[in-house]
């Protein structure tokens, strides 16, 4: 029997692309040469797309063919994606909850810890030949231990990173869309404070949020403004929620301490001031970078799609209001 025919943008680990041979015939992209023309073109004859969060499925990719039957993203986040359009042409979306929860909360408390303890910063010193011995005042930082943690957005990775916070004895408090129940704050030993009462009290504020139109920019010129000046903020979220320009300000003229970034506004694009800054610690978008951790998100959105090609409701849909 034939199989079905699907383009996929990137290669996936090797778990994964066995089990996609399996059940599908792919064409692979050039990942060197993906645009928007591409992906319209490589769609016109096949039945399903699996994509990385790296391309924007919009309103014309998602009409490029009356056969698609499925938008499958390898990624938490499904910002990428015209949901709404994808919904009207009755498209199931599906993304990739969960698996990366632990993995990232990891990384979101390492750079943490490596903005607060100057551990890149002082690294390169060394590497570049100018240390010449210990000295009482060398790469002073900011102790972890007892200080206050502040997150904004509770869900999965927010509360994974509570469980890292307690061995460092940090006092949590969060603020959320949605206030926790108050058992379980405290089963988790956290306080719920408002937005602005988060940044003013906060020594490391920590960006776990969604993102969408009610988000984007979420942290700017104000935001800022009313954390510590010695406060270090965290984002392995989502770029586009911390205003750059208003975090570059603040980084430069002390209205904060520093920060530590895994996501940017544009990516791949960085704001050229931040590359120059010792007190910005910058990662390329690794917060789900471990072998097991991609090889469960790129297997799970494979089981996203064959499901559905299978003419079954897929394991993780976005918009199941097509299924009503």
């Amino acid at each position: 029997m034939t199989k079905p025919r699907i383009l996929l943008t990137h290669q996936l680990p090797p778990k994964a692309m066995s089990l996609l041979d399996q059940h599908v015939d792919a064409e692979l992209m050039d990942s060197d040469t993906i645009n928007q023309s591409a992906i319209i073109e490589g769609l016109r004859d096949k039945e399903a797309l699996l994509c990385l969060l790296t391309e924007t499925i919009d309103a014309e990719v998602l009409s490029a063919s009356s056969h698609i039957k499925v938008v499958a993203n390898v990624a938490v986040g499904f910002n990428n994606i015209d949901v709404d359009k994808a919904t009207a042409l009755r498209i199931p979306v599906t993304n990739t909850p969960g698996v990366l929860t632990e993995t990232s909360a990891d990384l979101a408390f390492g750079l943490l810890m490596a903005s607060a303890r100057r551990i890149v910063e002082s690294e390169k010193y060394l590497r570049s030949g100018q240390w010449h011995g210990w000295g009482i005042l060398q790469f002073l930082g900011t102790d972890i231990y007892d200080s206050t943690l502040g997150i904004i957005g509770l869900g999965r990775i927010g509360k994974a990173l509570v469980r890292r916070a307690r061995g460092f004895n940090m006092k949590v408090i969060y603020w959320n869309r949605t206030r926790l129940p108050e058992d379980e704050e405290s089963a988790l030993g956290i306080t719920y404070a408002p937005f602005d009462e988060v940044l003013r009290q906060s020594d490391f504020v920590s960006v776990h949020v969604a993102y969408n139109n009610e988000t984007r920019h979420l942290l700017s010129h104000r935001e800022f403004e009313q954390m510590k000046s010695t406060a270090h903020i965290i984002n392995t979220a989502r770029g586009p929620i911390i205003d750059e320009n208003a975090l570059v300000e603040a980084l430069k003229n002390g209205g904060i301490g520093g920060a530590g970034l895994d996501v940017f506004e544009e990516e791949p694009k960085v704001h050229p001031e931040l590359l120059t800054m010792d007190n910005v610690v910058l990662l390329p978008h690794i917060g789900s970078a471990t072998i097991a951790t991609r090889t469960k998100m790129a297997t799970m959105a494979v089981k996203n799609l064959v499901a559905v090609l299978e003419g079954k409701r897929p394991p993780n849909v976005v918009n199941p209001e097509i299924y009503d």
